[in-house]
């Protein structure tokens, strides 16, 4: 609608500035958190001292500061303190002040300075003594690895900052303990055992150290016994593994210090370094043409496009790894085809490798084979790990690829093979002088599937023709990166489309739901297009939803006897668990809301349901002074209001409000909002009302949409859903409809309105609503300051707030709706996936010009 203009929200606080709120956080932070934020400044402190800001301590200052087996043989013990006062460099003292701020902050604040400091030095020394012992029995059983620990030295706050965080998560509920642990282990273990330098092996151990300690060293949480993880957290480990096993080996293989035990893992991403000069002097020379060819086929194997090739295995994984978290059994097969297939061919090429390099001209030599050939293939045991992992979780990823979506994964992956295949052999045809031996159309055909295949894994077979020119270059290299590229996107395409599992005539079953136990003002938006439906086992209830970015998001409260309502929510949220997806009642009733606190989840209060009770309603006094002005003036001009049904109105009615709705929306701007917010479509619905503003020259000024609030089958209120006015016509039309309709409605026994919500508009201080339910003080604090400055910096652009303004005219009664999750962590998905509701229909055009406006504002 066109606003006429904001007026003060009843009850609504002053807004504190954003400089006022930043001053007010750095404050408490200081107060609350003393020992971290003295540590980080004592960081750029010393930096600054010893000169070591630019490019971390000199070796002579990190073997008198660092923690090192020589250090401690030397009577140093003190680096374990003062190591971590250091870092490498420049880059390193802006990750160690952002780690600092971002853990050691909140942690500090959560269990206190003194435990804080405590549990820091008591995991810092455990780690570093544990890892030194683990480094004197390292080395003779790895002389490569052995040696590098042996001779270097740990620094970095992250010595001591790694075994707080495990020690503190004792006190966290366990949900978050769970997490929280996973997370830091699974990262700690995979940079120990692929990178494999000292400061990862302390880390690893000061984290083992701090999850023993933790329950001894702080108060645990109110969790006895932890119940047994989730589907969800199983499919999230899963997940993290295999993600973990492909990550860890790109990692290893992009850092030239790396020498952790599976490390060796990282000739699945790179190939052997060829010198061009070295190869060109081959070619040069008579009799060596097979060396030669060795040496180019080499110096091919080192260009950007084989490097983008050997990444791509790991790409698709973190995608297969997404499917995973999802439950996809789609992602659980591939995944399983794709780290066998890794795992075959990286044994095999290792076999090889390892045959072609072995001298069996001494009988020693030869009988060290077999066992250092053993020593190669051992980092093999993670990938065969991953396997054996998900062949015993196969029971966690049941859902089902839609039959679809599966058909488009494979005809398209079929499609691009088959395209692909004609452009190389086409283009390999018509540039055959780009190659050091023209190859035959047949020759391009068969080599085909080669070029889809990581180099590294071809780097024994001889090709038949290799290309010489840039063109060729590009043909040669990079046509199988594009394959891969596209199967990744029509694979994460495949597992963000939700699974088929509503019911045949679920829209008319829910319709006659709401027909008989009603629900709430909002109910009837399950009914609308786009929607899904999940049924309870006894028919009797139904919750609306609409699958978003992962998000099982539905409109407003599960329709059904309210005695069943925390029994509906705990069995649809098992339902978006089995399919892979994270439950999240919007624009949720106070009901659901303390319901949600009872169950452990979290509610968020986000707007307001603004409510006219019909009773008493008689726009008199002083405080409707707004409304009988609209009213007074429609009868001077002309204006009337009617009852319309857009299936049976005339058609000169129906165009006109089709050119009011649209001509609102061009002037705007903006794009159409959907979800919660109806149009045109919903108007059309026969038991949808429309009021219109119309003049005696059946003019229509404006029109309004209401939608049936039903209680055993009999409307008894009705909720305001589509506004719209014409830009030249009756100006407060608005105002005039909606007290119209309210008058007409009490006539007819409807015992309330709903003017319904904005969103990101709330009444703060709200005695309904207090604290949201469910929700740590703090953390509701946080988050709805950032509610707020989201609804401030839209504010211009879509007017919430200006609504919620414009409804206090009518002197409503606030009812708090609110946004439930079970899960904290999933808010960011969830806002992405409110958002994508909203406009879901919405242009790149019109998205485009919604960003200027916000920079404009900004």
């Amino acid at each position: 609608m066109t606003s006429t203009g904001p007026s003060p929200v009843p009850n609504q606080a002053a807004v504190p500035s954003a400089a006022t709120r930043l001053t007010g956080l750095i404050r408490t932070g200081i107060s609350r958190a003393p020992v971290s934020i003295a540590i980080a400044l004592s960081i750029w402190v010393v930096a600054l001292l010893t000169g070591s800001l630019l490019n971390g301590p000199d070796r002579d200052l990190a073997g008198r500061i660092g923690i090192g087996l020589r250090a401690v043989e030397d009577g140093h013990l003190w680096t374990v303190l003062t190591a971590g006062f250091f870092t490498p460099g420049a880059g390193g003292h802006l990750l160690a002040t952002a780690t600092i701020l971002a853990v050691a902050v909140p942690v500090e604040r959560t269990i206190g300075s003194t435990r804080f400091v405590l549990g820091a030095v008591v995991t810092g020394i455990c780690g570093t003594a544990t890892a030194l012992g683990l480094v004197v029995l390292i080395a003779p059983l790895h002389t490569v690895w052995g040696a590098h620990l042996q001779h270097t030295v740990a620094i970095g706050p992250g010595l001591w900052l790694v075994g707080v965080v495990t020690a503190a998560s004792a006190a966290m509920p366990t949900l978050w303990r769970r997490r929280v642990r996973v997370g830091v282990f699974v990262l700690l273990a995979t940079l120990a055992l692929f990178g494999g330098q000292l400061d990862d092996l302390i880390r690893l151990c000061a984290g083992v150290a701090g999850l023993i300690l933790g329950p001894q060293l702080l108060p645990q949480s109110g969790d006895a016994v932890s119940p047994r993880p989730t589907m969800r957290e199983k499919r999230v480990l899963v997940a993290i593994v295999v993600a973990a096993s492909v990550i860890g080996p790109l990692l290893a293989a992009i850092s030239p210090s790396a020498v952790g035990p599976l490390s060796a893992l990282r000739n699945l991403f790179t190939s052997p370094g060829v010198d061009a000069t070295q190869v060109r002097a081959l070619c040069a020379t008579p009799g060596l043409a097979l060396e030669c060819r060795h040496g180019l086929r080499n110096l091919q194997l080192s260009g950007a496009g084989p490097t983008m090739l050997m990444v791509m295995p790991t790409v698709l994984m973190l995608v297969l790894s997404d499917g995973l978290r999802r439950g996809r059994r789609l992602a659980w097969s591939t995944a399983l085809f794709m780290t066998s297939a890794l795992l075959v061919l990286g044994v095999s090429v290792t076999t090889v490798r390892h045959l072609r390099h072995s001298h069996l001209g001494h009988l020693g030599q030869v009988v060290r084979t077999p066992l250092s050939l053993a020593l190669e293939l051992l980092p093999f045991a993670a990938m065969l790990v991953v396997v054996l992992v998900l062949l015993a979780t196969s029971r966690l990823f049941t859902v089902a690829t839609p039959r679809v979506a599966h058909r488009r994964t494979v005809r398209s992956a079929i499609a691009t093979l088959v395209v692909l295949a004609a452009a190389y052999v086409i283009s390999g045809a018509a540039m055959r002088g780009g190659f050091d031996r023209p190859p035959s159309a047949a020759e391009l055909l068969l080599s085909f599937p080669q070029r889809l295949v990581p180099p590294v894994f071809l780097q024994f077979a001889t090709p038949g023709y290799l290309p010489t020119s840039v063109p060729a270059t590009i043909v040669y290299d990079w046509i199988g990166v594009f394959f891969w590229i596209v199967v990744g996107f029509v694979l994460l395409s495949a597992f963000l489309t939700p699974p088929d599992v509503e019911p045949v005539g679920a829209r008319t079953r829910a319709r006659n739901l709401v027909h008989h136990n009603g629900g709430g003002p909002l109910s009837w938006m399950t009914t609308w297009s786009g929607n899904r439906y999940w049924f309870a086992a006894d028919g009797a209830s139904f919750v609306g939803y609409r699958v978003v970015a992962g998000i099982a998001l539905t409109t407003g409260d599960p329709v059904g006897p309210p005695a069943s309502l925390q029994h509906n929510m705990k069995e649809f949220a098992e339902f978006c668990t089995h399919n892979g997806w994270t439950p999240c009642f919007y624009s949720a009733s106070p009901r659901v809301a303390e319901t949600a606190h009872r169950i452990g989840w979290s509610a968020l209060h986000i707007a307001e349901n603004t409510i006219l009770e019909l009773d008493e309603l008689s726009f008199s006094g002083k405080k409707f002074q707004d409304i009988r002005t609209a009213i007074n003036a429609a009868k001077k001009s002309g204006v009337h209001a009617e009852w319309v049904s857009l299936a049976t109105a005339p058609r000169v009615i129906v165009d006109q409000i089709t050119a009011i709705s649209k001509g609102w929306i061009a002037q705007r701007g903006l794009p159409e909002m959907g979800f919660t917010l109806g149009g045109l479509t919903e108007i059309s619905d026969p038991e949808v009302r429309a009021l219109i503003a119309i003049d005696d020259d059946r003019t229509v000024h404006a029109v309004t949409s209401w939608l049936p609030v039903y209680e055993c089958g009999q409307p008894v209120g009705w909720t305001l859903d589509v506004m719209r006015r014409r830009s030249h016509g009756f100006k407060p039309s608005i105002e005039f409809l909606i007290a119209s309709a309210a008058l007409l409605f009490k006539e007819e026994g409807a015992r309330f309105l709903s003017l319904s919500g904005a969103p990101l508009a709330r009444v703060t201080q709200n005695p309904a609503d207090g604290n949201a339910p469910g929700q740590d003080s703090r953390v509701d604090a946080a988050l709805e300051w950032v509610l707020d400055a989201v609804g401030r910096a839209l504010e211009p652009v879509y007017g919430f707030r200006s609504l919620l303004a414009f409804k206090s005219k009518f002197q409503p009664r606030y009812v708090p709706l609110y946004l439930v999750f079970p899960d904290l962590a999933a808010l960011p998905s969830i806002a992405n996936a409110v958002s994508r509701a909203y406009l879901s229909e919405s242009s790149l055009r019109q998205q485009l010009h919604v960003a200027r406006k916000l920079l404009r504002i900004g």
